[in-house]
């Protein structure tokens, strides 16, 4: 599910037809080593006087931020000379720009397109259009230089960080040395590989980025990678069922999916034979009498079971692979991604499992396939008796035991919802 966008972007109608894009200029960009802006406030020159449009004031509002799975928001601002990605990045939420201080004329041609935010950056600062800085500048190419960085003496709000090597000072540094810091401090990335590290190392990552780039599809990737992000802030919405049916029904190839995460009491995978309702599997991260705990692992089901993946798609169970992605779900709805580090496809006995909405007249029945073995439970919608565990053993499993479901659309095409009439049993 795509992440509503707060953006307040209205298109004005352009006599070009055509999309160009303008090579950067390749003399090198001299970024301030670690001194303050204000203490030369007084003789820097801020780019040249004009009067801008009204619609290129800066406003550090929402339609420039995506949130993601974190306390604090994430700002992306656009650095770029090519009009297909600035129209790429407006057309997905993200207005705020910045150009090198002699582009005037480019920020003036392309505010004739779309309501943009227009930032000026040089060696030392980044300003509005009004002349007011809204960010200092520095350069760092050690880690020396970035221990002696003093952020908070600066009297801007924002703080831009170039990285001449950023190789040579891993993300998870840069993190820890800003850590606690009120100012957001932006890193400048030339690909979403990049920008994905800033903003992740050491889970909080930091405040902002800056893509500089001529590609298109690097702002596609950077949207897309903020999507699955966004969709872990909203809660799936689980629905009770009632067990109708288990019946053994013989040999066949299973799936057991081991994440690169470990995950804990209550979550598991989405699986089952019908797109329109996947039970919710629990992973072995409970104790058991017969093997050691996999808090990494999921034993899912036979290869022709669907499996919930970021973006509100499903895919079989076979088609999993490594470094793919797939949704972890709690009890509550909670969900996350995790990435799989391995698949196992091993013949084992199995157990069909129907169940039907409780409470209700509909007779729709919901069905998944899973081993027969101790280790593989379904989530319950509270807890098992007095033990405080949260799932049910399937060789436990008794006919009008409630277990938790995920109700969608049944029709699917490449894994993709589709509006269609569809008959499945």
């Amino acid at each position: 599910m795509a992440l509503p966008l707060v953006s307040s972007v209205s298109y004005i109608q352009s006599s070009s037809t055509q999309l160009h894009c303008f090579p950067l200029r390749k003399e090198r960009f001299g970024l301030y080593r670690l001194q303050t802006w204000s203490s030369h406030h007084s003789s820097t020159r801020l780019i040249r006087k004009k009067t801008f449009p009204q619609r290129l004031a800066v406003r550090m509002s929402a339609s420039s931020t995506l949130p993601m799975n974190l306390q604090r928001s994430k700002k992306v601002w656009i650095w770029t000379e090519c009009k297909e990605v600035m129209t790429t990045a407006v057309e997905r939420g993200w207005n705020t720009f910045v150009f090198s201080s002699d582009s005037l004329q480019l920020s003036d041609d392309w505010s004739s397109v779309a309501l943009v935010d227009a930032l000026f950056i040089d060696e030392r600062q980044v300003t509005d259009g009004t002349g007011r800085v809204v960010a200092a500048v520095f350069e760092v190419s050690t880690p020396e230089e970035l221990q002696m960085l003093k952020i908070e003496n600066e009297q801007a709000e924002n703080i831009v960080l170039g990285l001449l090597d950023w190789k040579s000072i891993p993300a998870e540094n840069l993190v820890a040395a800003l850590q606690g810091s009120e100012k957001t401090v932006f890193a400048i990335s030339s690909t979403p590989s990049e920008a994905k590290l800033y903003l992740e190392a050491l889970e909080h990552g930091l405040g902002g980025i800056i893509l500089k780039t001529e590609d298109v599809k690097a702002v596609l990737d950077l949207k897309e990678y903020f999507d699955k992000r966004g969709e872990e802030s909203d809660t799936l919405s689980l629905t009770e069922a009632t067990i109708t049916r288990i019946e053994m029904v013989g040999m066949g190839d299973r799936v057991c999916v081991d994440l690169c995460s470990l995950m804990r009491p209550g979550e598991g995978l989405l699986v089952g034979s019908f797109a329109r309702g996947l039970f919710l599997v629990h992973s072995e991260c409970l104790e058991s009498n017969y093997i050691a705990s996999r808090p990494f692992r999921v034993n899912a089901g036979p290869v022709h079971a669907y499996v919930a993946v970021p973006g509100g798609r499903t895919c079989y169970l076979s088609e999993l692979r490594t470094g793919r992605q797939v949704i972890v779900v709690d009890q509550k709805g909670k969900q996350r991604t995790a990435v799989v580090g391995r698949v196992k496809i091993e013949k084992r006995p199995l157990i069909l499992v129907e169940a039907k909405l409780s409470g209700e007249e509909d007779e729709t029945s919901f069905s998944t396939i899973l081993q027969n073995a101790e280790t593989v439970a379904l989530v319950t919608p509270h807890q098992v008796n007095s033990s405080g565990k949260t799932a049910v053993p399937v060789t436990s499993l008794k006919l009008g035991d409630q277990v938790l479901i995920r109700l969608q659309g049944g029709a699917r095409h490449t894994g993709i919802e589709i509006q269609e009439f569809i008959v499945e049993n």
